[in-house]
């Protein structure tokens, strides 16, 4: 409820302090064997997920936190035992300028806030490794990955799918072509939640929205398994609970069409259990499913091959590439590049299901 407060009460790319990094700073970072990382945010996702992830972690620890509701900060410090140096509000986490303990602000926000709090770790000096999705407009995102290369600084989208050997194999599959030509894809990622409007999700303000949280899931998987950007869409909505869903989308239904002919059938939804990534080609086909869970992603071939490659923690190597990423000064994983496409996607889905299932063309320029 705090951050819903907060966004009412700051602008939506509020701007903050611009203050020269040092070099000395600079260079002291490419030493570090261990890459300082801050939450911004310490909803769920961060207080179930990202933080025990960090005591798998190899190349990053957790070094500090962001957080607008202070009555959680002592949970915190005693768990991970975070210095109170290291511990910001939302107010003053550009003071981590001076902090050389900490690295990255990796935000962990409701979606409507990604670009505003992206941009102020950015202006601080910190690399940013942003939650999926990268935010709610195209222009928000060419935004955030101007701020990241005004100030040098490495922009990571949280697509923690890319890291994991399966979704890699997948992948593989789509540049290899072992079973001949694509034909057709399809990607549904869906779960079934919330009686009443209590969540942020099903908030326009916030950036809810099937389509923004599981919908780019289907559209970044059907992508990568095509290994080819689309160039049209057309979508629809179906909305059962109008009571909970009188702002944003409940299910989406949306074809994706690629410039080979191919075509990739997805559906994603606040209301079903669908989790699927599937290719059918010339000589076959090629699945995962789940395609997308926390834990337990697997697969399989119209030769039986399996796809079962263990993976210890997904966070914890989503965050350990892109750490290595900073060490190493090279490109991360997921790009800032990377989460504007999906984004244009995704706005064009919505364009479509708002005007009749029109076919929208995808303009990536």
């Amino acid at each position: 409820m705090k951050r819903r407060t907060f966004i009412k009460n700051s602008g939506a790319l509020g701007a903050s302090l611009i203050l020269p990094i040092s070099c000395k700073q600079s260079e002291a970072k490419q030493r570090k064997k261990s890459i300082g990382v801050a939450l911004v945010g310490l909803g769920y996702y961060s207080t179930d997920l990202l933080g025990p992830a960090f005591s798998h972690t190899e190349n990053c620890h957790l070094a500090g936190i962001v957080t607008g509701s202070p009555e959680k900060i002592p949970a915190w410090k005693s768990k991970y035992g975070i210095p109170d140096k290291n511990i910001y509000n939302y107010e003053n986490m550009s003071d981590a300028i001076d902090n050389p303990d900490i690295d990255v602000f990796y935000i962990v926000l409701p979606n409507g806030m990604h670009a505003e709090y992206t941009i102020k770790a950015a202006e601080a000096g910190k690399h940013v490794w942003c939650e999926k999705p990268m935010a709610v407009t195209v222009q928000e995102c060419e935004a955030m990955i101007a701020a990241c290369k005004k100030h040098k600084r490495q922009l990571t989208i949280g697509y923690r799918m890319q890291h994991e050997p399966n979704t890699q194999t997948i992948m593989q599959f789509g540049k290899d072509k072992p079973y001949g030509n694509i034909q057709n894809i399809t990607a549904e990622a869906a779960f079934k939640g919330w009686s009443d409007k209590s969540n942020w999700k099903v908030r326009k303000a916030l950036g809810g929205g099937a389509m923004y949280d599981m919908g780019v899931y289907a559209i970044n998987g059907a992508r990568y398994m095509a290994q080819q950007e689309p160039i049209a869409v057309t979508a629809r909505h179906v909305i059962e609970r109008p009571e909970i869903f009188d702002e944003v989308d409940e299910t989406t239904i949306f074809e994706l069409e690629f410039a080979d002919g191919s075509m990739a059938k997805c559906r994603t939804s606040f209301n079903n259990h669908w989790n699927l990534l599937r290719a059918e080609c010339e000589n076959g086909w090629y699945q995962l499913e789940p395609m997308q869970s926390y834990t337990g992603v697997r697969g399989t071939t119209s030769d039986e091959r399996p796809l079962n490659a263990p993976i210890k923690n997904q966070q914890a190597k989503q965050m350990d590439d892109d750490a290595l990423a900073i060490m190493n000064d090279t490109d991360p994983l997921v790009s800032g590049e990377e989460g504007l496409k999906d984004v244009r996607i995704v706005r064009a889905v919505y364009e479509s299901g708002a005007n009749g299932g029109k076919r929208v063309p995808i303009v990536y320029s």
